[in-house]
């Protein structure tokens, strides 16, 4: 009974120092964004959200403990042309007055095979639609932090009624995630 004991004392011990050892973080605004690029009329178009804000949880020596919860400000998009951002936020794109922000959070963290690189597997959340999202991801110590890279993101924008029926925009575009959290 007594090394019942011991071991339970000892695997309490040890969850407390693993949680604890793990960074509760917040997104860096100046040092964050979300970038996209998809084509219309057949030209590649690039724009980027910003107005980062959440919490991050992450130990890169027990990645799998890790969560992420964020949120980006649609209003925020830039294409670095005015009126094209003016159309993105109204109703058939983004719809920012009824959906302020786009939200991903985390279902699972996990290492993979290389030093350095992990796997998120999550919800993302665009316009009230939820849909689940995976990808790769690089997590880098820098600066008192840890800059988080994602690989590109391919998404269907149809998925989440972006666009409408838009025949001149492509269904799929190319999403990368840059977030530094201190």
């Amino acid at each position: 009974m007594k090394k019942k004991r011991l071991y339970l004392l000892l695997f309490l011990v040890g969850s407390f120092f693993m949680v604890r050892a793990q960074h509760s973080m917040n997104p860096v605004e100046e040092k964050s964004k979300v970038h996209f690029v998809i084509k219309n009329f057949g030209i590649k178009t690039g724009g980027d959200f910003s107005g980062l804000k959440g919490s991050i949880r992450f130990d890169p020596k027990n990645p799998w403990s890790g969560s992420f919860d964020v949120t980006v400000d649609a209003a925020t998009i830039d294409t670095d042309n005015g009126s094209r951002d003016g159309h993105l936020k109204k109703e058939e794109y983004f719809d920012v007055t009824r959906y302020p922000l786009i939200r991903m959070v985390s279902t699972k963290v996990q290492g993979t095979t290389k030093p350095g690189r992990y796997q998120f597997t999550g919800e993302l959340t665009i316009k009230g639609t939820i849909k689940p999202i995976q990808f790769q991801f690089v997590a880098e110590e820098k600066d008192g932090g840890i800059l988080f890279t994602s690989d590109p993101i391919t998404l269907n924008r149809r998925d989440f009624g972006v666009g409408g029926s838009s025949i001149s925009m492509a269904d799929e575009l190319k999403v990368t995630i840059s977030v530094f959290a201190r």
